[in-house]
């Protein structure tokens, strides 16, 4: 069901964990399944410096919130904000249609945190 390169991301994530200097944090969940997202951002001029996340998902969901994390090192905020959940999916060699949703996902949170950000 899932692809090569979505069992490595799940089975070894680069990107997880809690950031405790994050300048912002973002947070998305959908009811329908029940993963929650956490997004955590360093940046520097206007670029992610760093970014990390914690997941309560499937594997396609931490998969994706990985993908996300190494989509966006080094991006300005706009870059980053570019990113669609179908680039997401197009990397991890497209998730099936059911799983869709996690890429989506993702890209929630990384607004939510912009957002915390920008409010700073």
């Amino acid at each position: 069901m899932y692809t090569k390169k979505v069992m490595k991301h799940f089975q070894k994530p680069k990107n997880y964990g809690e950031m405790k200097d994050a300048d912002a944090i973002g947070t998305a969940g959908n009811e329908r399944c029940g993963d929650i997202l956490k997004i955590y951002l360093k940046i520097k001029n206007n670029k992610i410096q760093k970014i990390s996340f914690e997941t309560f998902g499937c594997p396609a969901a931490i998969s994706a919130s990985d993908v996300l994390c190494e989509l966006c090192k080094g991006k300005t905020l706009k870059q980053a904000l570019n990113i669609t959940a179908k680039d997401i999916s197009e990397y991890l060699g497209d998730l099936p249609k059911l799983k869709q949703h996690c890429s989506v996902l993702g890209k929630e949170a990384l607004k939510k945190a912009i957002e915390d950000y920008k409010k700073n």
